[in-house]
């Protein structure tokens, strides 16, 4: 068995250098998708009126553009880490690091992608021609259906992502360097992130159960991701060059 160290010459990176670089993109799209998401397109949107999230959005439309290069900075931060988690965790098995890798890259796509409907509500709010051919109620509501195809090509992108939690969770599991109570935590989050998408496709009536499905994604998937982030930061980083078969003291 190839040492770690000979693995990081070849790959041009240690191990700890690559738990180093994830620690920080996640930390990164913590910070980037919690403010974009909750600070700026969940404030700014009032369900079911269209009118009034129009008027926020263009009220403070700078704030908006900000959370938009935010999720921009967040997708750029996830090909990163989909990389340095690869490196990571390709001593443990090649094929299944390269699987969650793929499956992050896949995630990250899909939601660049999802992004362009925020950039066309721009384009209704300030293309002033928009507005006398189509009428001012149908450019809010086009600018409504143009924010729920964000959030619905976005929860595509999270079955890709919670399958690839799965195939993280399970590495990190088997690695014998990452303690497995973190990898069973990912392993459950991406079980919830999956459940809850695969109820929003399922169920016309989602909305009754939002506080359940929200719960089953949103605790585990906070508990597992950030117990994740604070051991590459404190411990990955610093964790010694492995030889021979994995310590599991790491």
């Amino acid at each position: 068995m190839n040492t770690n160290n000979e693995i990081g010459t070849k790959s041009n990176i240690s191990l700890r250098n690559a738990a180093l670089i994830a620690g920080l993109g996640y930390l990164i799209i913590f910070i980037t998708g919690i403010f974009a998401n909750f600070f700026v397109i969940e404030d700014l949107i009032v369900p079911g009126n269209a009118a009034t999230t129009v008027s926020n959005i263009a009220a403070n439309e700078s704030l908006y553009r900000i959370g938009i290069l935010s999720f921009i900075i967040m997708v750029i931060f996830d090909v990163v880490l989909a990389w340095a988690l690869y490196i990571l965790l390709k001593p443990v098995n090649k094929s299944l690091s390269l699987l969650a890798a793929w499956l992050r890259l896949i995630n990250a796509t899909i939601f660049g992608i999802a992004l362009h409907n925020l950039l066309n509500v721009l384009l209704l709010i300030n293309g002033v021609d928009y507005s006398t051919v189509i009428g001012t109620d149908q450019l809010h509501a086009q600018a409504m259906l143009y924010l729920d195809a964000f959030n619905y090509t976005w929860l595509l992108g999270l079955v890709f992502f919670a399958i690839h939690l799965f195939v993280l969770g399970y590495l990190a599991f088997k690695s014998g360097y990452i303690p497995r109570f973190i990898g069973a935590l990912l392993i459950i989050a991406g079980i919830g992130y999956l459940v809850d998408s695969m109820a929003h496709f399922l169920l016309p009536d989602y909305a009754d159960y939002k506080t359940i499905f929200s719960t089953i994604v949103v605790v585990p998937g906070a508990i597992g991701e950030l117990s994740f982030t604070i051991w590459l930061l404190v411990k990955g980083s610093r964790m010694p060059e492995l030889k021979g078969k994995c310590d599991h003291n790491y």
